[in-house]
């Protein structure tokens, strides 16, 4: 059986935290990570976020981490590194209880990479992006008409499509140019060359 490991009710300062491939973490409820340095190897679906919050802690995924969504906790001055692909952050009111009681300010993302990752009902005036090759749509819901309205290389329409009509509270998303050209039959440089005239685009 797969074993699981339970992090709840309790606060870790100063403190290594390495979440190894294999078990199935689960953050919470009620736990506080501060001042610490959380390594994650597993895989997004082994980590299950209940509740409670990352202060001041640096976040490293040591391979891909895919498809975790962070709206559970709250992440306060934390630093990103490594590669991120899916992952959701900030609190959502569409979806459950539990994902309402998050958040994210003050974070840093800019020794991370990050694909097809979403920001949710937060002030990005405090979250510092990565620069290109990642890029973020700041509000493509509000720039929707401008978007549609532009020719994209490849199939990257698609894209713009899917973050256009986003989940509700939906304030932000990131890609990586490398992985998005390739899947969208397009190169970089014609990729970065579209982005730079659109509007609402950060890199």
């Amino acid at each position: 059986m797969t074993p699981n490991i339970h992090y709840e009710k309790r606060e870790i300062v100063g403190e290594r935290l390495e979440l190894a491939k294999g078990p199935i973490y689960w953050l919470g409820p009620d736990l506080t990570v501060r001042d610490s340095t959380v390594i994650i190897s597993a895989a997004g679906r082994s980590v299950v976020p209940m509740s409670g919050q990352f202060i001041n802690c640096t976040i490293q995924a040591k391979g891909q981490l895919t498809g975790l969504p962070w709206a559970p906790m709250k992440l306060t001055g934390c630093r990103f590194k490594g590669r991120f692909t899916g992952n959701d952050f900030g609190f959502r009111e569409d979806v459950d209880e539990r994902w309402k009681g998050g958040g994210i300010e003050d974070c840093d993302f800019t020794e991370a990479q990050l694909n097809g990752c979403r920001f949710f009902n937060c002030d990005m005036g405090t979250i510092r992006l990565p620069r290109w090759p990642c890029f973020s749509f700041l509000d493509a819901r509000g720039h929707a008409a401008e978007l549609a309205r532009r020719a994209w290389p490849g199939s990257f329409d698609s894209v713009v499509r899917t973050v256009c009509d986003p989940p509700k509270g939906t304030v932000a998303s990131v890609w990586h140019a490398h992985t998005v050209a390739k899947k969208s039959d397009t190169t970089v440089e014609e990729l970065r060359a579209a982005l730079e005239t659109a509007p609402g685009i950060f890199m």
